[in-house]
């Protein structure tokens, strides 16, 4: 087919990085427009290299297109150069593969990684001059999805979507796309198809219902307003990842992106049972993809991107029971290809480090620890199953095998913090440090010395999680922690080998607002877009001050989704989702969190929490 670019050269070479913008990248789907009967379009609401580096985009895109009836297609948020020239131009937004607007298309699928791309959410649809409202939408207008791990709590942007996909995507999106065509074939409306689509399992129709709120603001019933939707939403998830979709010819990009690499994706879940990280919970029950397949999807991975780094994804990799057997498999074949394996993900422990050891002989950069909490005593509340011992051993073996940087990544601002657990950070750095100095002969200390770069971000607690009915610290607090831990590390005998980073304060608080919102936030954060909000994330970008007076002039308090505690009763905003994991399991591990007591792994032990219902994975083990 003809191929026509949206943007003219003198555009293109106006803009910074014009090949963001061109599409036809190696593995790009081209299809016949007249010979499809739906045509998609793929959004990540964040600039081309962030969406590129995004699995869930690539598995679901090449699983669309190996359907003879659909066309799926990307689109990234436009930097702020392009955004201002489409703008001024009027050009409407366009999809990579045809440049064709978006407009035009049945669907826009948005995926929602983080909270803080809202604003880019409302960019995308206004660009493409699709109303920002859902109910403003006509006939003609694409029906507007979202999915990711930011739809477990959809209700700040509920209005601007159609749909919700709740869960994991390769399930029912066959059904969902077979009831919009039959829809379209029998001529039903947008709104007859909607009625059909929220009988499809895990589709979530926010037009359909409407909270009713008592006057402390909280919510008292949620109420239906079509009698066929239903009261919960099960989430999807697939019972058997060996046996599901999965992309061996991934689009490559033209330039650099954030991952840079192939990924092979070895698990999905995560047995450990951190109080505070909602991936842990959301994604169960861990479900192990067969050594057997990763090995074959390795080489055709490889084969057809021609890339020379491949990473095992996972949120624990240590936890792949089938990881030796994994890895000694690349090991051989990847080196004498000249590919590098990374291993993000993986515990500290000597398994790990062995496991480092085989595949890191050439660069030994730097070593990644994630304490989350300076003392055991906080470490037991948050439920981490890492002691300090466990740390410094660590440490001692990474540095007897050549490592000579480690990062470590702690949380400000956790339930029952005190000031003791806040010195524990610069304390535990400090530990780390001397470890180096006890461990490594001088003889042997490459440049001389040891380098630990600790950083802190503020803790934000979120839905589906024990800690979803703690309150958050405001930013005064947070800043204040932060000082607290400077202070601490300054006051350090090994502070010159300590180099302390932490998060912005005001973001932290605005992401735990946007986190746990209800539908009251869709007014503030369409204001924060019509004042010049997009970018949130980048900080660069983010205006801190625009946003209060944001809240402030739509009449809408901060302070009630942030700094209050939650009753145990309370109807949250996301109640209506069933995540796998039941609210009385989270309940029991927020009481056990205040009294400091533990829970051991789901392998140890099962605690329960309800996901066995899948019939899958590590419950079954």
């Amino acid at each position: 087919m003809e191929r026509k670019l949206a943007l003219s050269n003198e555009i293109l070479m106006q803009v910074e990085k014009p090949a963001r913008y061109i599409g036809n990248e190696v593995n790009s789907v081209m299809k016949d427009k007249e010979e499809v009967d739906i045509r998609f379009c793929m959004c990540f609401p964040d600039i081309y290299e962030i969406g590129m580096s995004h699995l869930g985009i690539q598995i679901l895109y090449s699983m669309f297109n190996s359907w003879d009836d659909v066309w799926c297609e990307r689109v990234y948020s436009p930097w702020t150069d392009l955004d201002k020239v489409m703008r001024e131009r009027n050009i409407p937004l366009f999809a990579l593969e045809s440049q064709e607007a978006v407009k035009n298309m049945d669907f826009l699928g948005i995926t929602l990684q983080y909270e803080m791309c809202y604003t880019n959410i409302l960019q995308i649809l206004d660009l493409s001059q699709i109303p920002l409202y859902a109910k403003d939408r006509v006939e003609d207008d694409p029906i507007v999805i979202g999915g990711g791990p930011c739809s477990y709590n959809p209700e700040p942007i509920a209005e601007f979507f159609d749909l919700f996909y709740i869960g994991e995507g390769e399930t029912q999106y066959r059904n969902l796309l077979d009831a919009y065509k039959e829809n379209k074939q029998k001529g039903g409306s947008r709104t007859d198809f909607l009625k059909k689509a929220s009988q499809i399992p895990g589709i979530y129709v926010p037009q359909f219902y409407e909270e009713e709120y008592k006057p402390d603001g909280t919510i008292k019933a949620r109420k239906k307003l079509h009698n066929k939707a239903p009261d919960t939403i099960v989430k999807e998830i697939v019972t058997d990842v060996s046996d599901t979709y999965y992309p061996t010819k991934p689009v490559v990009p033209f330039i650099q992106v954030t991952q840079d690499r192939v990924v092979l994706e070895i698990q999905r879940g995560c047995i450990r049972c951190c109080r505070f990280c909602q991936a842990g919970q959301l994604y169960r029950p861990v479900r192990e993809r067969d050594v057997e397949v990763l090995k074959k999807y390795t080489m055709e991975l490889l084969n057809n991107t021609g890339y020379d780094e491949i990473s095992l994804s996972s949120l624990s990799s240590s936890d792949y029971s089938g990881l030796n057997d994994l890895l000694d498999f690349m090991i051989s074949d990847c080196n004498r290809h000249y590919v590098n394996i990374s291993l993000p993900s993986l515990r500290i422990d000597a398994f790990s480090l062995d496991v480092m050891a085989k595949v890191q002989d050439v660069k030994k950069s730097s070593l990644t620890f994630a304490p989350e909490a300076g003392s055991q005593r906080l470490r037991d509340v948050i439920n981490k199953g890492l002691t300090e011992e466990d740390i410094l051993n660590g440490a001692a073996l990474a540095f007897e095998s050549g490592w000579t940087r480690v990062k470590l990544y702690f949380m400000l601002g956790l339930p029952t913090e005190t000031e003791e657990d806040i010195l524990g950070i610069g304390d535990l750095s400090n530990k780390i440090a001397t470890v180096f100095f006890d461990t490594v002969p001088k003889e042997r200390r490459v440049n001389g010395k040891v380098q630990i770069v600790t950083s802190t971000s503020f803790f934000i607690p979120k839905p589906f999680t024990p800690f979803q009915w703690a309150r958050m610290c405001t930013k005064e607090e947070f800043i204040e922690k932060a000082y607290q831990t400077r202070k601490g590390i300054m006051s350090q005998l090994n502070q010159k080998s300590i180099k302390y980073n932490w998060h912005e304060a005001d973001l932290s608080v605005l992401e735990g607002i946007l986190a746990r919102g209800d539908r009251k936030l869709a007014k503030v954060i369409l204001k924060a877009y019509e004042r010049g909000c997009i970018f949130d994330s980048w900080s660069e970008c983010f205006h801190n001050d625009v946003w209060m007076s944001c809240f402030e002039d739509s009449g809408v308090d901060m302070d009630f989704y942030t700094i209050r505690e939650r009753a145990e009763d309370e109807i949250f905003p996301w109640d209506f989702i069933d995540c796998g994991i039941t609210k009385e399991f989270l309940l029991r591990e927020w009481k056990k969190s205040m009294s400091g007591a533990t829970s051991p792994n789901c392998r140890t032990q099962c605690q329960g929490c309800g996901a066995n219902r899948f019939g899958c994975g590590v419950c079954f083990e």
